[in-house]
């Protein structure tokens, strides 16, 4: 699918046909539409085909000759079961030709939404390293969005934790702790691609796309920071209840074993005086069932006293 819009009279508006300094996204786009936008903007067709690929990482790269770049970067994303909200990260190829901004990816995702439905302010596609960084601030911003949710989820799955002490919390939390794996990645390889962007060989910078892209530098390693805090209370958080079932299965186990014991004890007696043998002591039933509560009461005490019940 492939989107066109530029900005006029100070908004994002949809257009059909391609305009100097207009925006193409591409969503998910099929041989043809890469071929046309390839032919059309003459554009390399490795630029558009890079962020097809789902394990494709965070990089820049600079064509002299054709006088493009690319900027490829890790999204996150939400994926929604029907039991839990997972987050992981898609790559976006951002690509700048002389007169267009080119968007790649495999599918829709909240940070191109915001800026084709003109939810960010001040968004100009004529200015084209002001939109990338806007666009890569947009980026950072979500992160620290989705972290902030992850932080939140797990909170409330540490309390159900304390009240049922399922697998089904844990594995929940394992889904979590596997998504701040994903962002932390993702941010590390977002990090290098925007220090590689400072330096000014990429892209040419303005003194205010500057201040922008420092900007983003700071969001970006907040959010590296946070996945990181959170990343590590998260792995505490799970070895910490992993070793409460633990104990918690031991006592149990311990209990039973006491009760076995005691159980055991009127069904050894029973057992003996259940024999056709003659001459056994106390052969008065009467006699033996007072032995058989004593034994089995002072057992009892002894366990109790070693805390074998609790």
């Amino acid at each position: 699918m492939i989107n066109i819009y530029k900005t006029i009279d100070g908004k994002i508006v949809e257009i059909d046909e391609i305009e100097k300094h207009a925006w193409i996204n591409m969503v998910n786009p099929t041989e043809e539409e890469l071929l046309s936008i390839s032919d059309q903007l003459n554009v390399e067709e490795d630029f558009l085909r890079a962020a097809l690929d789902e394990e494709e990482i965070s990089r820049v790269e600079l064509d002299e000759d054709m006088n493009q770049a690319l900027i490829t970067i890790d999204v996150p994303i939400v994926d929604k079961t029907s039991q839990m909200v997972l987050y992981s990260t898609i790559p976006v190829g951002i690509i700048e030709t002389h007169e267009n901004i080119i968007t790649v990816c495999l599918q829709s995702n909240t940070i191109i939404d915001d800026f084709a439905k003109g939810r960010v302010k001040h968004v100009f596609t004529n200015l084209k390293t002001r939109f990338i960084f806007q666009m890569l601030y947009r980026v950072a911003t979500r992160f620290l969005v989705y972290l902030r949710h992850i932080n939140r989820m797990s909170t409330e799955i540490e309390k159900e934790l304390h009240r049922s002490m399922k697998n089904k919390e844990l594995i929940q939390l394992l889904d979590l702790e596997k998504s701040l794996v994903f962002f932390s990645t993702s941010l590390k390889a977002n990090q290098s691609v925007l220090e590689k962007l400072q330096r000014g060989r990429v892209i040419k910078l303005y003194e205010d796309d500057r201040e922008l892209l420092e900007d983003v530098l700071i969001e970006v390693e907040q959010a590296i920071e946070m996945s990181n805090i959170y990343s590590n209370i998260l792995s505490g958080t799970m070895d910490a209840f992993a070793s409460i079932i633990s104990n918690n299965l031991n006592i149990v186990m311990k209990v039973l074993t006491s009760i076995t014991i005691l159980m055991a004890i009127p069904t050894m007696v029973s057992s003996f005086y259940g024999m056709n043998v003659s001459g056994l002591p106390f052969a008065n039933f009467g006699a033996v069932v007072i032995i058989v509560v004593i034994l089995t009461a002072l057992v009892a005490m002894i366990l109790f006293r070693k805390n074998m019940f609790s």
